[in-house]
């Protein structure tokens, strides 16, 4: 019997600095050449260039009196300022607060409160975003924020005039009495049941992930990697921006938020050879009305994740877009966020199959939700890690924080997962989302992955209804392919005999889009309540829940 354990390996070292020193190191090396393209705002900059405008922002931070360990909000798409920010609080010890640009008024005093933040950067407004106005809304809610600073205003100029004062030296000196162990980014989980919980990491945890998600990918300096997820993320700001920033390659930035044509567009015109993105953007990417008329020639590699990866997206991406060193990533915000990944080197079966592998210098195992006893390889579980990568806890929260992590370090994440003999690892769903119809457990991933081997189905994701004989009923919400056509029973009479009856879903609906997050994530509670709505199974709900 072998139980569903594994321990990563312990070369290369794990990395034994701050955010700062790794920054100043890959200037050293690489000065001259591209750091940051953001074609939005007409902007190229070299390292040594994009070190001149972080130094100048963390000299600014230092002018208005940030000190270590002050939080410092940051609110806004995808913008080079927004990067500017996250390497100078890193440079000068400050925490920085990552807030959902999608957040209204309600999330963002919670966030402002909950952080004690002292100083927000933010736009006065993007598209339905009228940022000014929420601030002005909730800021005399918030004693404890002192100051806001607009990057598309004049106090931008501001920030930057404040730092003329501060010198080299003393910037230096505050950058050399910061320790990789010091908490240097909040970040607010998505709050789908009560209020978010701030995962609190230090330079350590996330310096060290975005080292071993690049070597995955076998990123070098030669690399031009696209970031069209949102920074606010971990997937983001850390397998992003601060994978470049340890190897050396180019961030290009897209767009501000996730728009299919300007991705396409700037990953032929900008040559880039890595690409991330959750499903939904790639799903979105291969549905582009003009798809065959770009040029990708230059993709090599990249990560799906963020979200179950639907095996028939992964085989496209390879197929259509030439990414054949792709990877799939898994892990969450709590953990820097990977603990396992995909080989460039693995088999193709096994990237399109499964999330990979443990990574360095972190342990997993798959344990009974209900025991906690760790369960044989091929059976399924909840899934946990422990290693560097675990966060420094929810901020303010012990409670939270003594609920997520063990007395023996391990994280548990909430994450239905199978172990396989070789160690691969696969995410079956959710604990919360797990349907229970008639007493048997059923999987929507399982179900998703079968409807989607009909060739009319682009998309599919599987719920649970409120059931009054069963408990619950599957529902599937179903996007079609481009000039495809299917009713609910033929999708019921292809289910047949291919999958388990308990399996085949009581009911289908055919939508054009599906809830979202700004990350990508499908908010399936969100499907939950329209369809009970819809169908009129609040009574059932009510039973449900008694």
């Amino acid at each position: 019997m072998t139980l569903s354990t594994a321990k990563g390996a312990t070369q290369p070292p794990l990395i034994d600095t701050t955010i700062g020193a790794q920054l100043e190191a890959t200037v050293r090396r690489f000065p001259d050449r591209e750091a940051l393209v953001v074609p939005h705002q007409g902007l190229r900059q070299t390292w040594a260039e994009f070190d001149a405008s972080v130094n100048a922002v963390a000299k600014g931070l230092m002018g208005l009196g940030i000190e270590p360990g002050d939080r410092v909000g940051m609110w806004s798409p995808n913008y080079a300022e927004w990067i500017y920010v996250q390497f100078a609080t890193a440079r000068v010890g400050a925490i920085q607060v990552n807030l959902n640009p999608a957040y209204r008024t309600n999330e963002l005093q919670y966030a402002l409160a909950q952080s004690g933040a002292r100083l927000l950067v933010t736009r006065t407004e993007y598209l339905t975003s009228a940022y000014r106005d929420m601030i002005g809304e909730v800021g005399p809610q918030l004693p404890g924020l002192e100051r806001i600073v607009y990057f598309d205003t004049d106090d931008w100029a501001a920030l930057l005039a404040a730092g003329e004062a501060v010198s080299d030296a003393a910037l230096q000196e505050r950058a050399a009495n910061l320790s990789p162990g010091d908490a240097i980014n909040i970040q607010y989980t998505s709050g789908t049941t009560g209020f978010p919980k701030g995962a609190t990491l230090s330079h350590r945890n996330i310096l060290n992930n975005a080292q071993f998600v690049g070597h995955a990918c076998r990123f070098t300096e030669n690399d031009r990697l696209a970031i069209p997820v949102p920074f606010y993320h971990c997937f983001g700001m850390v397998m992003g921006t601060l994978a470049c920033a340890v190897f050396g390659h180019t961030m290009v930035i897209p767009c501000p938020t996730f728009d299919a044509g300007a991705v396409l567009e700037t990953v032929q015109d900008e040559r880039c050879t890595a690409l991330y993105g959750v499903p939904t953007m790639f799903i979105a990417e291969l549905g582009h009305p003009d798809f065959e008329r770009f040029e990708l020639a230059s993709l090599r590699t990249g990560i799906m994740a963020g979200s179950p990866c639907p095996i028939d997206v992964m085989r496209r991406v390879v197929d259509q877009m030439g990414m054949d060193q792709v990877t799939i990533a898994y892990g969450m915000t709590e953990t820097s966020p990977v603990s396992t990944q995909t080989s460039v080197d693995d088999p193709i079966e096994r990237r399109v199959s499964t999330v990979g592998r443990v990574h360095p210098h972190v342990e997993v195992k798959i344990i009974d939700p209900e025991s906690g006893a760790t369960v044989e390889r091929g059976t399924g579980g909840e899934f946990c890690t422990r290693g560097y990568s675990v966060m420094l806890g929810y901020w303010n929260d012990t409670e939270k924080t003594d609920e997520a992590i063990d007395a023996d370090g391990w994280m548990h994440t909430g994450d239905l997962a199978t172990m396989d003999e070789d160690g691969y690892v696969n995410i079956i769903g959710r604990i919360k989302d797990m349907i229970i119809r008639g007493g048997e457990n059923l999987y929507p991933r399982e179900i998703e992955e079968f409807l989607l081997s009909h060739p009319a189905v682009a998309d599919a994701q599987v719920i649970g209804v409120p059931d009054e004989r069963f408990g619950e009923e599957l529902m599937a919400w179903v996007q079609l392919a481009a000039g495809q056509s299917v009713s609910d029973d033929e999708l019921r009479d292809y289910c047949r005999g291919k999958i388990a009856h308990a399996k085949v879903p009581r009911y289908f609906r055919f939508v054009s889009e599906f809830p979202l997050t700004v990350t990508g994530k499908v908010r399936k509670i969100e499907m939950r309540e329209q369809s009970i709505k819809d169908l009129g199974l609040e009574g059932a709900a009510k039973i449900e829940n008694a």
